[in-house]
């Protein structure tokens, strides 16, 4: 089911259907859908969606662009989302499924803040229930089109994800790209198709001016720049990325991640997250620039 039906059938008509573990961020995904013009709809029965799609596609002719989450609260949901999935394509329906997911620590976390109950935590646990619903889930996260870990995302970071890259009403034609800076000492992130290893550049955390300063400052980006491991660097890395990326996009890829790590986060990674974005985006591509580790600067 990964690839949705061709957008240039007469008969295409797209659906985006919002699904994932409990706490994840699926209620703020589908708020920030009806933001930029998305008819959403909230834990719709799984029978009643074959009619409601046909009633949507018969009085909206000119593509209403459709929303819906689904998730373990919709009832027969898990049995049978295949069944329905595929039948819809086959009547020229294109479903695009986005996964939400996050690491454990985070869910148990927002429960406990929100005071909400799991769905599935009646007579268990809240880690059993994590657990049992992350496992009862896999198959569907294994036929997503998009997989969005919610964990280092706050709500507005992850609304401003959404908005950038589901505003236009029709699939994009050119694949959406991720760039990620993080630091090593904190893990790759989970998400990273493709990752870039900078700590062999000259590090500014040594010299004393810059140390305390990030990779978002001038000072340090001249430094980074200005250094010859660096320039050679990036005319290998350009020639990289502007071969290899086209042939993810013919291949039929929609989203890559791109990650971007030194030992700390602050400042080679920035910079070069930084500047390969400038590169890319000469190039056209549709992309999103974040700095997982990069520490900010305290609230008075």
């Amino acid at each position: 089911m990964r690839q949705p039906a061709s957008p240039s059938s007469l008969n295409s008509f797209p659906v985006l259907i919002i699904t994932g573990l409990s706490g994840s961020g699926k209620s703020t995904v589908l708020r920030a859908l009806e933001d930029v013009g998305y008819f959403c709809v909230d834990n719709l029965p799984l029978d009643l969606l074959p009619a409601f799609l046909r009633m949507e596609k018969e009085s909206h002719q000119d593509g209403r662009k459709i929303a819906l989450v689904m998730d373990v609260r919709t009832e027969g949901f898990l049995q049978n989302y295949t069944r329905v999935f595929r039948r819809l394509e086959r009547q020229g329906y294109s479903i695009h499924l986005v996964f939400l997911e996050a690491d454990e620590a985070a869910l148990i976390r927002r429960f406990s803040q929100t005071r909400r109950q799991h769905p599935l935590a009646d007579k268990e646990t809240i880690t059993q229930a994590l657990r049992e619903e992350r496992e009862s889930l896999a198959g569907l996260r294994g036929l997503a089109h998009r997989i969005i870990d919610s964990t280092l995302y706050n709500p507005h970071q992850l609304r401003e994800l959404i908005k950038a890259e589901y505003s236009e009403l029709k699939p994009r034609q050119r694949m959406w790209l991720h760039l990620v800076s993080f630091a090593y000492k904190k893990g790759i992130p989970p998400e990273a198709d493709l990752v870039l290893d900078v700590r062999f550049l000259p590090n500014p955390y040594f010299v004393e001016d810059l140390a305390p300063l990030t990779g978002e400052d001038a000072p340090v980006q001249a430094y980074v720049m200005e250094q010859p491991e660096t320039r050679a660097f990036l005319d290998h890395l350009y020639r990289f990325v502007d071969y290899l990326l086209p042939q993810f996009q013919k291949e039929g890829k929609a989203q890559l991640t791109l990650a971007i790590g030194c030992t700390g986060g602050q400042h080679r990674s920035v910079v070069i997250s930084k500047i390969l974005g400038e590169h890319l985006a000469q190039g056209n591509y549709s992309l999103t620039l974040s700095h997982r580790d990069l520490r900010r600067p305290l609230e008075i």
